[in-house]
């Protein structure tokens, strides 16, 4: 069996807040980088070249580049040996500068106006399309040991996509919220106004696109931003903080500080002038977040706004009518694409005994075949994990399972970090519907199924629902739209992107906007309009044409 890799975005027939004069922007097409093509010899150029020196990350406050001294290395986990930066960390200093600098910047920032704003962030989709895209492309599978597709799909096309999607939906605020009624004597209107004050943007290291989205879509309705990267991706993110500020944003508007993210966090919430916190990270952090913001109350200008998106539990659900292959494909790809990575990806199974007796030994046997190494060999399939905590978590998780009496490990399983954080592609099969490894975020390539009854679909339907915290992404393979209907209802708020005969992974801007709920988030919908709306904090507004020159009512008359 040839499990092609080849996607095609495809555009939306419609966009919400549109109107005629803001034409809807398309999907950005995705390289394909076949052997012999041009896009091909340009990456694996730029990669030998960003392979070949270290360069050094600076603080960017109000524009400026601040070199602390204190610094800390950048490695390739594939290769974790090799050195691509040296980052200067940003001391309590730095991080109440930035703070300042990004409520000083706000003013001008907001007189630019909304289409001075968008001309910045559509030129730098403009850039990142063209000459920038080999750069970016090259620094995330280095930074964050991705494939050359991986790296496409996300560090080049999600991103051009969310600049360009976002310009377009925070134009048609400007209609879509207008008030409906005016009546005679009075126009009624409503100023688009961005929140007082600054957004904390605290991104993940896994996807390049969140995390320069997080700080720069606040920014495209007038808010400004103090941006803490993950240390795990600050090589990549820097250079899309390069990209934006040749692209011509202002001094102050996005202040790049990689640093400790609990110090960065000290410091906004000691600013009264903080206005809210876009985050993509873990549960624990960011429910700790949020209630450090709420003891901050008291000191604060205004009620900020919070934004997350955290973990996720992600789940396949099968019925025994199902198409097979699809299924295989599904389980293969959305488990172990970018390694597990991916806050969508499928983590958990549920899989009829006899759809599961039909593919095991399939999927066992194409998983033997996944290739997995240095991100610069375009054959491989799989690269490394990001870090050596991150390895010893996923490894402990393999550890338990093989000493479990009631989980095996049918493929996978093996590991090493001599060269990188390299982990197998790991399918466990258990019979505990709730074991560690079915209801527990690991966030890497491991995939544990619960094989079940022909008969117990209804049962596990509901087994699905309530086994973990979670409810970020899930999908159902089954063939009859009676059995879809019947999970699409059942697993209602399981998931807050939900997909039918398809892998719970891959959402497309302006598609199929992101987010879940329960522990994985507020789901403010990335790469949709809602997510533009929470940054906004619009004025009603009424002009009186008839002035009223007699205070009496007419109930007063005898």
């Amino acid at each position: 069996m040839v499990i092609k890799l080849t996607m095609v975005r495809k555009n939306i027939d419609s966009a919400p807040f549109a109107n005629h004069m803001n034409h809807q922007p398309i999907n950005e097409p995705i390289l394909g980088y076949a052997p012999g093509s041009e896009e091909r010899d340009l990456i694996k150029n730029e990669l030998q070249r960003q392979m070949n020196e270290v360069i050094e990350i600076p603080c960017i406050i109000n524009g400026e580049e601040i070199f602390t001294g204190i610094t800390a290395n950048q490695v390739i986990p594939h290769n974790h040996g090799h050195v691509i930066a040296k980052v200067h960390l940003a001391t309590n200093k730095e991080m109440e500068a930035a703070c300042i600098a990004a409520v000083n910047s706000q003013k001008e920032w907001i007189e630019l106006g909304l289409e001075g704003r968008c001309a910045i962030f559509e030129k730098c989709a403009d850039m990142l399309a063209g000459d920038w895209r080999m750069k970016v492309n090259a620094a995330t599978m280095l930074n964050q040991s991705k494939t050359v597709f991986q790296a496409e799909v996300d560090a080049a096309c999600e991103l051009i996509d969310f600049w360009r999607f976002n310009c377009h939906y925070a134009r048609g605020f400007h209609d879509y919220l207008q008030p409906l009624v005016s009546p005679p004597g009075v126009e009624n209107s409503t100023e688009i106004r961005p929140l007082e004050g600054f957004i904390l943007s605290i991104t993940p290291f896994n996807f390049t696109s969140i995390a320069a989205n997080l700080p720069s879509a606040p920014a495209i309705v007038g808010c400004t931003s103090v941006w803490k990267p993950s240390r795990n991706s600050y090589y990549s993110n820097y250079i899309l903080m390069q990209l934006m500020m040749e692209a011509g944003l202002p001094p102050g508007v996005i202040n790049f500080l990689p640093g400790s993210g609990a110090e960065i966090t000290e410091a906004a919430l000691s600013n009264p002038d903080f206005a809210g916190l876009h985050f993509t990270g873990s549960t624990a952090t960011f429910q700790g977040l949020w209630q450090e913001i709420g003891l901050a109350l008291p000191k604060l200008k205004s009620y900020p706004r919070i934004v997350g998106e955290t973990g996720g539990k992600d789940f396949i659900v099968a019925h025994r009518d199902c198409d097979h292959q699809g299924l295989l494909v599904a389980l293969l790809r959305g488990s172990f694409e970018y390694q597990g990575q991916k806050c969508s990806a499928a983590s958990r199974a549920y899989i009829p005994r006899s759809v599961w007796d039909a593919i095991s030994e399939d999927l066992c046997e194409e998983i033997k075949k996944i290739k997995m190494g240095d991100a610069l060999d375009f054959t491989n399939f799989m690269t490394a994990v990001i870090d050596g905590r991150s390895y010893n978590k996923i490894t402990g998780y393999i550890d338990r399972a093989k000493l479990s009496q009631n989980s095996e490990i049918i493929v996978g399983g093996e590991y090493s970090d001599a060269v990188g954080w390299f982990i197998e592609p790991t399918v466990i099969v258990t019979t505990e519907a709730k074991a560690e490894t079915m209801v527990e975020e690991i966030f890497g390539p491991v995939l544990t199924v619960y094989v079940y009854e022909d008969y117990e679909f209804d049962e596990v339907l509901q087994i699905c629902d309530e086994s973990s915290p979670y409810a970020l992404t899930g999908s159902i393979f089954a063939n009859k739209e009676d059995d879809i209907q019947k999970a699409f209802n059942h697993l209602r708020f399981t998931a807050g992107n939900f997909y039918i005969n398809d892998k719970p992974t891959g959402a497309v801007v302006a598609q199929q906007p992101f987010g879940g709920a329960r522990a994985s988030g507020t789901n403010d919908k990335a790469g949709g309009p809602l997510n533009l709306l929470r940054w906004i904090s619009p004025r009603s507004i009424k002009r009186t044409i008839e002035i009223p020159q007699d205070w009496t009512y007419p109930f007063l008359d005898e």
